[in-house]
């Protein structure tokens, strides 16, 4: 048995893949990493969403246990835990887009120039990777 097999409810792919994102606040979470470089706790806290500190750090422990995130402590800042998006997490990049761009057509424009003139999701999916990973440094 897996660890993530204590999350699923039954076997359908899209019933287990909202037993793991389909809550609240983790695409708000992962977006705030993939598209604002937000690295730590209190960076999460301040942000726009006013995510309360308990559901925050429910999130943070259930994303890295699922293995979306890693937690870690930089070498010059031993007190601070910084988190970054692994390459499961990174894949939710498709998902993130398609909802603003969704949300963006259906309940509210927005005011993103990646979002509103995308003309190739595949090319703006590997853009921001890229930008997420060129401003992230790891171990």
């Amino acid at each position: 048995m897996s660890i993530l097999d204590r999350f699923f409810r039954c076997n359908c792919p899209v019933t287990s893949a909202l037993d793991i994102v389909g809550d609240k606040w983790t695409l708000v979470i992962i977006k705030l990493m993939l598209l604002e470089q937000k690295k730590t706790f209190k960076e999460f806290s301040e942000s726009d969403e006013s995510i309360a500190p308990s559901i925050l750090s429910n999130r943070l422990k259930k994303l890295e246990k699922i293995g979306f995130i890693v937690k870690q402590k930089l070498p010059d800042n031993q007190k601070t835990n910084h988190y970054f998006l692994t390459e499961k997490g990174l894949s939710l990049t498709p998902v993130i887009i398609e909802l603003a761009l969704w949300s963006h057509h259906n309940i509210k424009p927005v005011d993103n120039q990646d979002i509103s003139n995308v003309k190739d999701k595949n090319e703006l999916h590997l853009a921001i990777i890229e930008r997420y990973k060129s401003k992230t440094v790891t171990l």
